[in-house]
């Protein structure tokens, strides 16, 4: 049985040290992964490549790109983000000033998903040494030659007892989830953050999931058609469909329906090629298994486009099905792939009813003109986060946190949000003892009738 007891009571002994508490040692920890992922570039976008298939373009904007910016972002502000935040102090406490001090938790567990193997290990992980934390990261070991890229690169730049890449499959994340961490941040699917959270749950641990969910795309009547369906295209099918925010299913206004399905082809066409299947930059699903569950789903309803797969290089057209009701087994989970079910609706009450029926999505995305529309569905659904005119885009901005709702997560992260969910909020008051405040001592002379005129 796998023990990580020695490797985290390491960290914990050097994070006591205070080394990483020091701002100019959390600088330099993050200008160097900076530096080191500027010159091993190929390295990563060769990897993704051999795991994923992805294209450079996709590689880059949604992986490597991301990430630097987000270091640009942390260093540009990580000076202000780490002071002392002086907050307001109530009249009944005469003489005392109040601040919120952010302290890090200690030693952090990180686990990653495979669909965006290096950008969603070092994300959190930014957060993680902009906050002043020890961590230990676990990769997926179904994206290996990205996972083997990123041990190199960390293991280059720390030594193992600041941050430290566990290699393994699913009795390597148990075994670490036995081990007493002071926080877990952990992205990957519901099922699974149950157990994240489950095993955090026994030490009283602070957590951070990332998860997922059915994200609906309503485009109402009044949407602009043709900026909405290469939107739509776009957000659904990059990464072959493989991503938590990814539009998961349709739901389109009946008025509009004809016109939307003949500019989505369009947009799938012109961003995916006529021959999806030949095109050498087109992802491929992760595994056999999941590709013969998306396959599965192709029987239901009625193909509008796409439909082919090829179970050998596991690649799946892009595909949108039209004919689909809630009691098709393709609404019951998230898809995780590049499968587009349609559904119709003539009243914005009918889409907010189908939604509220089903657990809180991740993201929400609403194509529409119409301002009331817009406040009644903003007002009127739960759901992590979103857009409106437009699907994913709201992920690349650091000043909007990012997380789920419900089912879909708990913690916000991305730009401030990052060192926020690596850090404790130390609550201080620094009262005067040059003079002292009687109407708290039970001996006052009308003592209870001033704490009454005070608290009231």
């Amino acid at each position: 049985m796998e023990n990580y007891n020695s490797l985290v009571s390491k960290q914990r002994q050097f994070f006591h040290t205070g080394k990483t508490r020091d701002i100019d040692f959390r600088i330099s920890a993050l200008r160097r992964l900076r530096e080191a992922i500027i010159s091993n570039e190929r390295k990563i976008i060769d990897a993704l490549k051999t795991d994923l298939n992805k294209s450079e373009f996709e590689a880059y904007s949604t992986e490597i790109g991301f990430v630097l910016a987000e270091i640009r972002f942390t260093l540009r502000h990580l000076k202000r983000w780490v002071k002392p935040q002086r907050v307001k102090t109530p009249l009944t406490h005469l003489g005392s000033s109040s601040y919120i001090y952010p302290e890090p938790y200690g030693v952090a567990l990180i686990i990653s998903p495979w669909n965006y193997p290096f950008q969603l290990m070092i994300a959190p992980l930014i957060g993680a040494i902009a906050a002043g934390n020890c961590a230990v990261l676990k990769p997926s070991e179904f994206a290996p030659q990205t996972s083997a890229v990123l041990e190199q690169l960390v293991t280059g730049l720390y030594p193992e007892e600041y941050i430290a890449v566990v290699q393994g499959g699913v009795e390597t994340s148990q075994a670490l989830l036995r081990e007493k961490f002071d926080k877990i941040f952990f992205t990957g699917s519901v099922s699974v953050g149950k157990i994240v959270m489950e095993a955090a749950a026994r030490n009283l641990t602070p957590v951070t999931l990332e998860l997922g969910g059915k994200c609906p795309c309503i485009v109402h009547e009044d949407a602009n058609i043709k900026v909405a369906a290469k939107r739509i295209a776009w957000g659904k099918f990059i990464n072959a469909g493989q991503t938590c925010i990814a539009p998961d299913y349709v739901y389109l206004h009946r008025e509009i329906r004809e016109e939307f399905l003949c500019e989505l082809c369009r947009a799938i066409r012109s961003l995916c090629g006529e021959s999806p299947l030949n095109n050498p930059d087109y992802t491929r699903i992760i595994s056999q298994k999941h590709f013969d569950r998306l396959r599965a789903f192709l029987s239901e309803g009625e193909i509008l486009i796409g439909g082919e797969s090829d179970r050998e290089r596991l690649v799946i057209e892009p595909t949108v099905l039209t004919g689909i009701t809630w009691a098709d087994s393709i609404m019951r989970d998230e898809i995780f792939g590049p499968i587009l079910p349609v559904l119709d609706y003539s009243d914005i009450s009918e889409v907010i009813e189908g939604i509220h029926n089903h657990p809180h999505p991740l993201a929400l995305y609403l194509f529409t003109e119409s301002s009331s529309i817009r406040k009644k569905v903003l007002n009127d659904i739960s759901f992590g986060g979103g857009c409106i005119n437009d699907t994913i885009y709201h992920i690349t901005s650091p000043y909007l946190p990012f997380g789920g709702v419900g089912s879909s997560g708990i913690g916000k992260y991305h730009g401030k949000s990052s060192f926020d969910a690596f850090s404790h909020k130390k609550s201080v008051l620094k009262q005067t003892s040059r003079f002292d405040i009687p109407l708290r001592y039970p001996n006052t002379k009308n003592g209870l009738k001033m704490i009454k005129f005070f608290l009231r």
